[in-house]
């Protein structure tokens, strides 16, 4: 998976997802496909988090 500046490898043995697609991630793991407006939206609301801890 791609999450912007890392790339990691993750298992896909609970979802059926294609290059391109947005998954969510937990320890490792692929657990759930979401749609493209979605994961957008999840990896907005992640950034404003780590912007707002300094990170």
């Amino acid at each position: 998976v791609d999450f912007g500046d890392l790339q990691h490898e993750v298992r896909l043995d609970l979802v059926d997802v294609k290059v391109g697609e947005f998954v969510l991630v937990h320890v490792g793991f692929a657990i759930q496909r979401l749609s493209r407006e979605e994961g957008l939206e999840t990896r907005e609301l992640f950034r404003q988090c780590y912007e707002a801890m300094g990170a």
